[in-house]
């Protein structure tokens, strides 16, 4: 973690494929700000493999739409917004895929301190349920050092 990074961002989420559940949990440092009453979260997704390779990662939230753009060896850019369904580019070794993305849920708990937002949603290819999939991100700044408090 880097000095300049002011905030420590908790993800959990989880995944759910045809009745099978993998879930994850990454604490990591970054950065967190409000800019034209927009949310910024920033933080790098290291290789557990590979530690010199990693991806950076932006989510922006504005008012019910979060827009999560993941930057690296393979980018990729979902669009999230409660109750629509949107078409998403994720680019793969094989190439670019176009997959469905629709909200079910957002709770936005963020204010200029940090705080939360969980989001669960499905990701669909040709029309067919791929996978069901929510997350919970935590912002706590690193002076604060319990981050199950942000709520």
């Amino acid at each position: 973690m880097s000095d300049n990074e002011k905030y420590m961002i908790s993800i959990t989420s989880e995944q759910i494929i045809d009745d099978d559940s993998d879930q994850m949990e990454v604490l990591t440092g970054g950065n967190f700000y409000i800019h034209n009453g927009k949310y910024y979260i920033s933080y790098k997704e290291y290789d557990e493999t590979s530690p010199e390779d990693f991806y950076s990662n932006l989510v922006k939230i504005e008012n019910d739409i979060v827009t999560i753009t993941r930057k690296g060896t393979m980018s990729s850019q979902l669009m999230l917004e409660k109750s629509k369904r949107h078409q998403c580019i994720y680019q793969t070794i094989a190439g670019n895929l176009t997959i469905g993305v629709y909200t079910k849920t957002m709770k936005n708990k963020l204010n200029e301190n940090g705080g939360t937002l969980e989001v669960s949603y499905t990701l669909d290819f040709n029309t067919g349920l791929v996978s069901e999939n929510k997350f919970l991100i935590k912002v706590t700044p690193k002076g604060n050092n319990n981050v199950n408090e942000v709520i």
